[in-house]
């Protein structure tokens, strides 16, 4: 009797002690879905969650990598588990990518998956081994299997997946690897001749770039621009040789984009670019000649413009709408005061002067409507002779952009003439190019 009592209380002992062991949590993960299973990662490997709709493609990559994503001034390699396991992956109800951002060996990779659910919090002793039956998966990249509350999950070793780079030989990928180097082009004697002079790096390089200075700066590298972004990436790889050459701030992207603005940039504009405005306006015979200045900022442009639009057509009548979406800058334009030696001399015989010191006569006056406007709104001009819009668009989405060069079309005359930023330029049969090396000009030929 006394041995059957003692059996027991060993009994109860071994079910408390279980009992514990299964309150206890000592592992922690983070669950989620791939081709409609329940996975989990050991929440130490995971950084953050996040969502994303921009990759950046890279060429010679392994089939299952999306490309590389800027997370905040990091550049990291983004795998698709999904395509990485040959699972089908969810549709989705819109079109950002649920991410796992996972930390390993002090390297960060993001990890597409159909869903994040939760953290689940289990006791190591409840891991089961893992085995083939549980998972669509090869079972080496399997840490473990778990049962919590009635959902079984498959946990993923990542540590493994990111360190395998014989997985990539056996899918018949190259020598394109998997651990730090996903994008790693194979050696020189594998590639076409033609590619050896321009690697993977160069493409990726200028994507993270313009990544960089739309996120930065709301600038849009696209066909507007993308000529001087070539020959600034080129001229930048030379500077920051050795270096990073990625945008980490505004500042970095001021002076990536230092060598994109025109001359004289919210200034007066100085006699030599004047004279070549001057010689690229074209012969017009109209009396009254029309012109919309966009992004006009506090008017020194479009005072410098009037002055040469009254000299170069003496009999016409100039109307110039200057737009800008700053009220304070607009607003101030009409009544500026100046003193003589700070006007150019093309400038000085339109100026009277006053107790103050200098301002335009009424002639120019009369010449210009100082407007708040927006852009991306429509107002109704007339036919239009001139659009003067320099280092404008590009600070535009490349969608936005589209949209304002077909407004622009839509209200010059046949003919007529648009002047953008020294390193803006438009494509296309219908714009025809008067430039030279300060003024980027385009005719439209309707």
């Amino acid at each position: 009797m006394a041995a059957a009592i003692k059996d027991l209380a060993q009994v109860n002992a071994d079910l408390q002690a279980q009992k514990e062991r299964v309150e206890t949590v000592d592992f922690k993960m983070i669950t989620f879905s791939l081709g409609g299973k329940d996975y989990g990662v050991d929440i130490l490997n995971v950084k953050e969650i996040a969502k994303a709709d921009k990759f950046t493609f890279v060429p010679n990559a392994a089939s299952f990598v999306r490309g590389v994503y800027n997370l905040r001034g990091d550049i990291i390699p983004v795998i698709d588990l999904r395509t990485f396991f040959h699972l089908p992956a969810e549709k989705k109800i819109d079109d950002q990518e649920n991410m796992l951002i996972l930390r390993i060996n002090e390297q960060v990779y993001g990890t597409v998956v159909d869903r994040i659910d939760k953290v689940v919090g289990v006791n190591k002793e409840a891991l089961q081994p893992p085995h083939p039956i549980f998972g669509d998966i090869n079972v080496k990249y399997i840490s473990g299997i778990m049962e919590k509350e009635g959902e079984l999950y498959v946990i993923l070793d990542v540590m493994r997946i990111f360190s395998q780079k014989e997985e990539v030989k056996e899918k018949g990928l190259g020598s394109v690897g998997v651990s730090g180097d996903f994008f790693v082009p194979p050696p020189a004697e594998e590639m076409p001749e033609e590619r050896k002079e321009q690697p993977a790096v160069v493409d990726s390089a200028i994507g993270f770039l313009a990544e960089g200075l739309a996120a930065l700066k709301h600038f849009a590298v696209s066909p507007l621009n993308e000529g001087w972004m070539s020959r600034r990436f080129a001229e930048w790889r030379t500077m920051r040789a050795g270096g990073e050459l990625q945008l980490r701030n505004a500042a970095d992207a001021e002076e990536y984009l230092s060598d994109f603005y025109s001359p004289y940039s919210g200034s007066f504009w100085g006699s030599s670019y004047a004279k070549a405005v001057k010689d690229a306006l074209p012969e017009l015979s109209s009396v009254n000649i029309q012109v919309w200045n966009v992004g006009c900022g506090k008017g020194y442009e479009t005072l410098s413009f009037a002055c040469i639009l009254k000299t170069r057509y003496p009999k016409s009548q100039i109307k110039i709408w200057a737009n800008d979406n700053d009220i304070m800058a607009i607003s101030q334009a009409p009544n500026m005061i100046f003193e003589l030696a700070n006007v150019p001399d093309y400038c000085q015989s339109f100026l009277v002067k006053g107790n103050n010191g200098y301002s335009f006569n009424q002639e120019i006056k009369d010449s210009v409507i100082f407007e708040y406007h927006d852009v991306l709104h429509d107002n109704p001009l007339p036919g239009l002779d001139i659009i003067l819009a320099r280092d404008t668009l590009s600070f535009f989405s490349a969608q936005e952009q589209e949209g304002l060069v077909n407004s622009f079309s839509e209200k010059l005359k046949s003919q007529g003439m648009v002047i953008l930023g020294k390193n803006e330029e438009l494509l296309g049969s219908k714009w025809v190019p008067i430039s030279s090396d300060l003024v980027s000009a385009f005719m439209y030929n309707a």
